[in-house]
C-alpha cells in the first residue's frame, strides 16, 4: 500500500481496490483541510488519525497540501467513496455491515435502499443519543449492539471528530475487522442530505458546494480554509 506522509500523517496514496478485508482489525479514517486545523488543537483527534491504519485524503485541500509541498498528484478519496467500495466487496463476499449513529429514522431509511440494493449483506444497525458526551452506559450499550452482531464492516456516523476519537478509545473493545468513520456519508445514503453532482465533484468543488448548503459548513470553511493554506506555506517553505 502506498503512501505519502505529510505533517507526520500517512495519508493513503493508493488505488481504492487495493483496500481489502484481513482477519486482523483495519481502522480507516479521512483526512481534509478542517480535520488537519482541528487536530492540532486536539491531541487525541490527532492521535486517532496518526494511528489510522489507512487514511484516505478526503479534500481537495489534502490534495494541494500533497502537490504543493511533496510534489506529488494524489487522488481525493471521499467518505462516499470508501463507502461504495466496501458495500460492493461485502456483496460479493456475502459479509455483514453495522452502522452505528444518526438517528433511528435515519437508519431505517438506510436499511431500506440498502437492503433491497445489496441482497447478500447482513445489516445490523443502532442509534447511540444524541449528545456531545457518551456514558460510560452509553458506551457500553454502543458496544453490545456492535460486539452482539460481530461485524465484518463497522461504519461510523457520527460526524468528526467525535467518530475518530470514540473509535480510538474504545477499539480494542470492538469486535469488527474494519471500522471506517463516514459522517455525512450517512445523510447522503439516506437522501436526507444531498451529495455534491457528479460534475461538480469532478470539477473539485464539491466543498464549495457543501458550504452552501448549511451555514455550519460555511462557518468551517471560512475558518479553516485560511489556517490551512498557512500550514501548507509552513510546511512548504520552514519545515526541514
Amino acid at each position: 500500500m502506498n503512501t505519502i506522509f505529510l505533517n507526520n500523517y500517512k495519508i493513503f496514496n493508493d488505488d481504492i481496490n487495493g483496500i481489502f478485508i484481513t482477519n486482523g482489525q483495519t481502522i480507516i479514517n479521512t483526512i481534509n483541510a478542517h480535520s488537519f486545523i482541528v487536530a492540532k488543537s486536539d491531541d487525541v483527534f490527532k492521535m486517532a488519525l496518526l494511528e489510522s491504519d489507512i487514511l484516505l485524503p478526503d479534500g481537495e485541500g489534502i490534495v494541494f497540501m500533497a502537490r504543493a509541498v511533496k510534489g506529488k498528484k494524489i487522488k481525493k478519496i471521499a467518505g462516499a467513496d470508501i463507502h461504495s467500495y466496501l458495500l460492493k466487496e461485502a456483496n460479493d463476499k456475502a459479509l455483514k455491515c453495522f452502522y452505528l449513529g444518526s438517528s433511528a429514522s435515519t437508519l431505517d431509511l438506510i436499511e431500506n435502499k440498502l437492503s433491497k440494493k445489496h441482497t447478500n449483506i447482513t445489516f445490523g444497525f443502532y442509534s447511540p443519543p444524541f449528545k456531545d458526551d457518551f456514558s460510560k452506559s452509553d458506551n457500553r450499550d454502543m458496544l453490545t449492539a456492535v460486539n452482539e452482531f460481530a461485524p465484518d464492516i463497522l461504519f461510523i456516523g457520527m460526524t468528526a471528530p467525535k467518530q475518530e476519537k470514540w473509535v480510538h478509545t474504545h477499539k480494542d473493545q470492538i469486535n469488527s475487522k474494519i471500522i471506517c468513520s463516514i459522517g455525512a456519508v450517512f445523510d447522503f445514503v439516506a437522501e436526507t442530505k444531498n451529495r455534491a453532482p457528479e460534475w461538480v465533484i469532478n470539477l473539485k468543488m464539491e466543498w464549495l458546494y457543501r458550504s452552501f448548503t448549511a451555514w455550519r459548513l460555511t462557518k468551517r470553511y471560512a475558518y479553516s480554509t485560511p489556517l490551512f493554506l498557512i500550514e501548507v506555506y509552513k510546511l512548504k517553505y520552514f519545515k526541514k
